[in-house]
């Protein structure tokens, strides 16, 4: 008896496979299908004749129809899971995660592959002070472990200008809330602004996301469209997020950017044709970075350009929060002149990342030490669970987690669970222990099949 391998399902012609594949296979999670391939497939489980396994063929046939007997239960919990020897990646949090015959994740199996993709903007660890503004970067500042380590660098160890921007969403943590108080009075050479949605409108867009995603989370983009105007208004050079080298490199095993989107900021010819572009439209040449934010920001405020929708390469969780921004159009306005006056006098922020391992002793972004040494530096506050490294400054961060596993682990998504890739790569890179990362999903994350008691408090917020 033949049947359909798990994590395979039919879609528009082709066998979609939900998950990630070895080293080999990576992204290859389509099979074409010809009109008889798709009706023997469509009547499985059966008995296969000769005749139907050789029309099937042999990239098919054991490895998307398989026995019975090689059916691959999909687990159901944590303490059910197949584990990668190296890291804490796992067949439950990642279903569909292939193993090589070393007991390797893909993630492990590629890492030399990935080591020098950092960022998909120019990496920036050394910035320079500004003769034009009374600030040298922006950090958008959410009170995170990350964030505050940007602030903690940047304006302690860097000596730099710092303006922290805050966007206060209904769902800040207390020990975010604490943290930031903390930074106030800790960090002199730092200036924070802090800016929230009227309820109204914010009301209406995430009533618009959680129809699309199932969960409300527009973190950063709403903070870009608040704090744009300000960016421009005070000609600050250089802004940054507070993302960690786990989430960087999640990108691209989710396959939402290439590895050529992580070079593409030190390609001088590609560079200097867009530059080159500008100056024939009359419009000051882009220095590094500033590509990267306009196209950020004509996100927002007009969506995927024509190039990115044919690219192939997408990212649900943007779209989603660019559709649902539509709901309160009149955000868009400071950002859509803002966008038009930064492009044609050239004073437009460059969007960088600061590569936390390179600027962490070792060259590794330990988590535990970073927050240690933002308790004593910055006045930092732990999460209210002392294990928790990942995603400190949301009450409701086990929402998004829970709602991208059970899309994905249903297979309503092709979008692997960020907190996923990001907890496993952290483990395989040393910022955090294998028992550390287990820890935290044991007892922190939102991988789960019952929905977590913290989107009652989500959906408390918009459905009143």
């Amino acid at each position: 008896m033949y049947v359909l391998q798990s994590r395979y399902q039919i879609e528009n012609g082709f066998l979609h496979y939900y998950g990630l594949r070895n080293k080999e296979n990576l992204f290859k999670n389509f099979i074409k299908l010809n009109k008889k391939q798709l009706a023997i497939i469509q009547q499985l489980p059966k008995d296969l004749s000769l005749k139907e396994k050789t029309i099937l063929g042999k990239k098919i046939l054991n490895i998307a129809v398989v026995l019975k007997e090689n059916y691959r239960e999909v687990p159901t919990s944590l303490k059910e899971a197949h584990f990668c020897k190296n890291c804490a990646a796992n067949d439950f949090i990642i279903p569909g995660i292939e193993f090589n015959e070393e007991g390797l994740c893909p993630m492990c199996q590629t890492k030399e592959e990935t080591k020098e993709m950092k960022a998909v903007v120019p990496v920036l660890n050394d910035i320079p002070h500004s003769k034009k503004s009374r600030f040298d970067v922006a950090v958008f500042y959410t009170g995170g472990k990350d964030s505050t380590f940007l602030l903690y660098y940047l304006s302690k160890i860097k000596n730099l200008r710092v303006l922290a921007l805050t966007w206060e969403i209904p769902y800040m943590s207390l020990s975010s809330k604490l943290s930031i108080e903390g930074a106030k009075k800790s960090l002199d050479k730092v200036e924070f602004i802090s800016r929230k949605i009227d309820n109204e409108s914010l009301k209406k867009i995430y009533t618009k996301l959680y129809e699309l995603s199932e969960n409300t989370c527009a973190c950063p983009s709403l903070a870009y469209i608040l704090f744009y105007e300000i960016l421009v208004d005070e000609k600050i050079p250089y802004f940054v997020a507070g993302n960690e080298p786990a989430q960087l490199k999640g990108l691209y095993y989710n396959n939402m950017a290439p590895k050529f989107a992580y070079k593409f900021a030190d390609s001088k010819f590609l560079n200097f044709l867009i530059s080159l572009g500008r100056i024939l439209t009359f419009h000051p040449p882009f220095k590094n970075g500033q590509l990267q934010t306009l196209l950020t920001m004509k996100q927002l405020a007009y969506g995927d350009n024509i190039f990115k929708r044919l690219s192939g390469y997408k990212n649900d969780l943007v779209a989603n929060v660019c559709t649902a921004i539509k709901e309160a159009p009149s955000l868009l306005k400071p950002l859509k002149r803002a966008i038009r006056r930064s492009s044609w006098s050239g004073d437009i922020p460059s969007f960088i990342q600061v590569d936390l391992n390179d600027v962490s002793k070792d060259g590794i972004y330990h988590w535990r030490k970073v927050m240690d040494i933002l308790k004593e530096e910055c006045g930092y506050v732990a999460a209210e669970s002392m294990s928790k490294g990942l995603h400190t400054s949301c009450q409701i961060e086990k929402c998004k987690e829970y709602s991208q596993f059970i899309r994905f682990y249903q297979m309503r998504s092709s979008m692997i669970p960020f907190s996923a890739l990001e907890i496993s790569l952290a483990s395989r890179d040393q910022n955090i222990s294998k028992e550390e990362a287990i820890k935290e999903m044991e007892e922190n994350l939102g991988f789960s099949l019952k929905e977590v008691e913290e989107c009652q408090i989500m959906k408390k917020y918009f459905q009143k």
